[in-house]
C-alpha cells in the first residue's frame, strides 16, 4: 500500500520540530505491557496539537529485541510485538491526516544474528553472502584481529565456530556488522530503504550513521590520553573512551554511499533524512561533511547538546559557530534528550534552583537556534530519569556496566497519560518498564489546562515558533552581552528578531545598545522588560524584539 505525502514543500525538514517516540514506552493498546503502533495512532492527535512537524519512531522492523528493535532480523515487516504492515499504513494515514511527517529509524550499520542474511553468511567461508558481514582470521596466537572494542563492553570481535573466524560487532555479540564495502550489501540495504518509501514514508532517522564502514586494514586503534577522553558517546566508566576511533568507524567511503542514499531519497518527493553521529573527537566535523553539499544527508546531530556537560552560553555559541564555519551550506538537527542518553531533566536540572523554570528556557532556545529540533517524548512534561531497580533492568547495556553506569532504561520508561489510571494510562497490563511514581503527578491530564505547566509552554512556545518563520528557515548571528546570557538574531526576509536567554539562576541585564531599536514580540510566554537600551530579564527569563 502506498500513502502520498499531504506537504509540498520539499524544504520542510529545514528548520522542522520531530516528536520521537519510543514506541515500547508510548501507549499499551493491548495490554501486553509494551506500547505498539495502535497505541501511537490513539494519541496522534495529542502530537500534531503540541504542534510539532513530524514524529520520529524508533525501530519497528522486526527484530529478536536483544537490543529492542535495534538488531533487525527483516527490513521489510513489523515486528508483530508492535502490530502488522496494515498497522503501520494506518498509522501514516492518519499521522498526515494530521499534518505530521513520519519518520522511523533504520538501522542499517548491522543487524540481528537471526537475520537470514548473517545466518547464510556465517555457514560457510565461500557461500553467496560470505562477505556480507566484517569477518576476520584472528592473530597468530588466537585473539581477535585488533584492538577495536564494543560501545557496549568488551572486544569488538566474537569468535564464531562454524567458519573459525572473527566477526565484528560494534554493540551486542547479537548485532553483527554489515560490510558495506561490498556493494551488493548496499544494494540490498538500498532495497529496503525503497520499500518503506514505496509504503509513503516521509523519511529516515539513519541510527549510528558514522559506523557504516570500517578501515579494509583493520589497523589499531591509537590510544587517547586521559585529557583526551570526551564521554559524550560513552558512558565515562566505559573504556571505548580510551581510544581514538579512527579505523572502526567514520571512514571516508561512507560519503559515497551517503550519496548513493541521498539519490535514492531524491527519486521521490519531499523525503527527508537525519544521521546520528556518535563520534566524540570529531563529531561536528562528521556532521558538517555528512550534510554539505545538498547530496548526502539532509540534516545530522551529534552528542554536543546530549552528553554530561552542562550547558551554558558560551559552549552552545561555540557549537553553532564552528558549524556554521565548517558547513555553511549544511544543516544542524538538536535536541537535549532521547532513548539514549539520561534525561535533561535531571542531567542538567537536578542541580537548579528553578527545574521547571530552567527547563523551560532550555526549551526555548532549543527552538530558537538554527537547525532542526528533535523533542524526546515525556520533555514536553518536564520528566526526569527514572530510578529503575537492578531486578527491573531490561537494557543489556546496564547490565554489563552496573552499578556506575545503570544502561538506558531510566529514559524509557513509559509515558504517563492519566495520573489517577493504572500505571499512567500507558498499559492495562504490566509495563515492560516501571512507570515512576513521581511522574504521575506531571501526568498529561494534569497538565494540559494549566496555566504555566510544562507541556503548556511547550505548546505555546511551538505556536510562536511556527508564527515567525524566521526560526525555521533564518540566518544567525551571536552577540556578546554576558556570561550566562546567550543572544542572537535570526534574520529571515524581511523579519529579523533579536533573542535572548538568561540560563542562571541570577536576574542579568543586556545592552543592546542605540544602534538596534528593538520593540517586543509577544506570543512566547515569557515576561521580561526592555526600556533605555537594556534588557531586564530573571532568572531563566528570555526575551524576544523585532529589530527595525
Amino acid at each position: 500500500m502506498t500513502q502520498q505525502s499531504t506537504h509540498s514543500d520539499a524544504d520542510w525538514w529545514r528548520g522542522a520540530v520531530i516528536y520521537q517516540i519510543y514506541p515500547r514506552s508510548f501507549q499499551d493498546s493491548d495490554g501486553d505491557g509494551v506500547g505498539d503502533l495502535k497505541g501511537i495512532i490513539q494519541h496522534l492527535p495529542y502530537v500534531a496539537e503540541l504542534g510539532v512537524d513530524a514524529i520520529w519512531i524508533s525501530p519497528i522492523a522486526k527484530s529478536p529485541m536483544k537490543d529492542f528493535g535495534y538488531d533487525v532480523s527483516d527490513y521489510c515487516d513489523i515486528d508483530p510485538l508492535f502490530g502488522t504492515l496494515a498497522d503501520f499504513d494506518a498509522l501514516l494515514a492518519e499521522a498526515h491526516r494530521l499534518g505530521l511527517k513520519v519518520m522511523t529509524d533504520i538501522v542499517i550499520s548491522h543487524t540481528s544474528d537471526q537475520h537470514p542474511w548473517f545466518v547464510e553468511s556465517r555457514a560457510s567461508r565461500d557461500n553467496p553472502k560470505a562477505d556480507w558481514y566484517v569477518w576476520a582470521d584472528p592473530k597468530p596466537d588466537g585473539t581477535p584481529p585488533n584492538n577495536w572494542l564494543s560501545i557496549f563492553g568488551g572486544s569488538a570481535w566474537q569468535w564464531d565456530t562454524r567458519r573459525m573466524q572473527y566477526y565484528m560487532h560494534n554493540f551486542l555479540t547479537e548485532q553483527p556488522d554489515l560490510n558495506f564495502h561490498n556493494a551488493q550489501v548496499q544494494d540490498a540495504v538500498l532495497d529496503s530503504v525503497r520499500f518503506w518509501l514505496d509504503r509513503g514514508i516521509d523519511g529516515f532517522r539513519l541510527d549510528t550513521i558514522n559506523f557504516y564502514f570500517h578501515s579494509k586494514g583493520l589497523e589499531d586503534n591509537p590510544p587517547l590520553l586521559p585529557e583526551e577522553r570526551n564521554a559524550s558517546t560513552a558512558p565515562a566508566v566505559n573504556p571505548y573512551n580510551f581510544q581514538d576511533h579512527l579505523y572502526d568507524k567514520s571512514r571516508p567511503e561512507n560519503l559515497d554511499f551517503l550519496q548513493r542514499f541521498r539519490a535514492l531519497l531524491d527519486e521521490y518527493p519531499d523525503k527527508a533524512s537525519v544521521g546520528e553521529v556518535g563520534d566524540s573527537q570529531r563529531g561536528l566535523e562528521i556532521v558538517s561533511s555528512y550534510t554539505s553539499g545538498g547530496n548526502r544527508v539532509h540534516m545530522c546531530y551529534s552528542f554536543d547538546f546530549l552528553g554530561p556537560d552542562k550547558l551554558n552560553a558560551r559552549n552552545v555559541r561555540e557549537v553553532l559557530e564552528q558549524f556554521g564555519r565548517e558547513a555553511p551550506d549544511g544543516w544542524a538537527c538538536w535536541a537535549l534528550s532521547n532513548h539514549d542518553v539520561v534525561r535533561h531533566a535531571t542531567r542538567w536540572g537536578a542541580g537548579e534552583r528553578d527545574v521547571q523554570g530552567y527547563l523551560k528556557v532550555l526549551s526555548a532556545m532549543l527552538m530558537s537556534l538554527r537547525g532542526s529540533v528533535c523533542l524526546y517524548q515525556g520533555e514536553e512534561l518536564g520528566l526526569g530519569e527514572g530510578d529503575i531497580a537492578f531486578e527491573d533492568l531490561q537494557d543489556p547495556y546496564g547490565k554489563t556496566m552496573w552499578p556506575e553506569f545503570k544502561g538506558r532504561d531510566g529514559c524509557r520508561t513509559p509515558m504517563v497519560w492519566t495520573h489517577d489510571a493504572p500505571n499512567g494510562g500507558f498499559s492495562l497490563g504490566a509495563p515492560w518498564l516501571p512507570v515512576q511514581a513521581e511522574h504521575l503527578l506531571l501526568a498529561v491530564d494534569m497538565q494540559a489546562s494549566e496555566a504555566g505547566s510544562m507541556l503548556e509552554h511547550y505548546r505555546t512556545f511551538l505556536s510562536f515558533r511556527r508564527a515567525h518563520p524566521v526560526f525555521a528557515k533564518g540566518a544567525i548571528e551571536f552577540l556578546d552581552v554576558g556570561e550566562d546570557v546567550l543572544a542572537f538574531t535570526r534574520t529571515h526576509g524581511n523579519e529579523k528578531l533579536f533573542c535572548a536567554f538568561n540560563l542562571g539562576a541570577g536576574d542579568a541585564t543586556v545592552a543592546f545598545g542605540s544602534d538596534l531599536e528593538l520593540s517586543a514580540v509577544e506570543g512566547h510566554g515569557f515576561t521580561s522588560t526592555a526600556r533605555n537600551g537594556s534588557i531586564a530579564l530573571g532568572a531563566y527569563g528570555a526575551w524576544f524584539g523585532r529589530c527595525a
